[in-house]
């Protein structure tokens, strides 16, 4: 057996070695009393620190130039508490559109009428009692019916709805924050996935339509995307699909939309995000992001970060 001969191995200086850490880009200590833009500035400039700061850099440039900021989500957003944050966003005028998926107006009018939401499915599954509440259904689907009399979007309809009715806690719901500061509020909705489908007045054809009509007011945005962010939170399908589809119906269509900044947040990452939202949309001139991590923490974090640049 030959053996290798360890006297000739050629070595170099690690001085000449090119490395990809450097302590110039570590985090600092913490000092007490210090503000959250000094936070900020503590952070690694390695990784997800570096991505953290550029997702807030692109967000409030996109603001500060009057560009699209679109925030997509799932309706676990608002499960985890963050409406007041959004809804804050909205008004210091960040977000130039929000866009859920059929849950979202779930959770959304729970919050507005009660103050509460998300229901124990382990509970209530095996005595067929979950997505039964009468007042969720009630509303939602004669939202969906004055939608479709008023040849409105879903959101739209949802929002104004509660504003009319006026509930107790309307200052919470995203929708009807949006209807308040006309800012679009887009429902997605994939038929037989939300608990007011099961109901005997939910009409199909008329959620079917106040979806698409919300489907061409999202991708007029997505067409206006150029230098601007878009944002999804925690929808793993149903708006990375919608959003590459409309973006590539308004490239379509003629609209320059090559140059903006996609970021994906979730606990997650999953594939279609990953691909729909981060790369794939991005190839050439766009930057994509996709940053780890729970919404109840995340989202503050970039909120206060884009408010502190502001």
């Amino acid at each position: 057996m030959n053996k290798l001969d360890y006297s000739k191995l050629q070595t170099y200086s690690i001085k000449e070695r090119h490395s990809k850490v450097s302590i110039k880009d570590f985090s600092s200590p913490w000092k007490k009393g210090s503000s959250f833009s000094n936070f900020l500035d503590t952070l690694p400039s390695i990784l997800a620190g570096n991505d953290l700061r550029s997702v807030i850099k692109a967000i409030t440039r996109a603001a500060q130039n009057k560009n699209q900021v679109c925030f997509a989500m799932g309706g676990h957003v608002i499960k985890t508490g963050m409406s007041p944050i959004i809804i804050d966003l909205m008004k210091k005028n960040v977000f130039t559109m929000l866009s859920m998926n059929g849950s979202g107006i779930i959770h959304d009018l729970e919050t507005a009428m009660i103050g509460k939401t998300s229901e124990d499915v382990a509970q209530s599954i095996g005595t067929g009692s979950f997505g039964m509440a009468r007042e969720t259904s009630d509303f939602l689907n004669q939202a969906i019916k004055n939608a479709k009399q008023q040849s409105t979007g879903l959101g739209k309809a949802v929002g104004e709805m509660i504003l009319k009715e006026n509930l107790e806690f309307k200052d919470l719901s995203l929708t009807a924050s949006g209807a308040d500061l006309d800012i679009p509020v887009t429902i997605h909705v994939a038929i037989g996935t939300d608990i007011i489908h099961m109901h005997p007045d939910f009409d199909a054809a008329a959620c079917g339509e106040a979806s698409l009509h919300d489907f061409k007011l999202f991708t007029s945005h997505i067409a206006k995307l150029e230098k601007g962010v878009f944002i999804n939170a925690g929808s793993a399908v149903i708006m990375p699909e919608v959003f590459l589809k409309a973006v590539t119906l308004a490239r379509n269509l003629g609209a320059a939309v090559d140059d903006f900044t996609t970021v994906n947040l979730d606990f997650i990452q999953h594939y279609r995000p990953m691909t729909n939202v981060v790369n794939r949309p991005t190839l050439g001139k766009g930057k994509g992001y996709s940053i780890t991590g729970h919404h109840e923490i995340l989202i503050p974090l970039i909120a206060a970060g884009v408010v502190e640049s502001l």
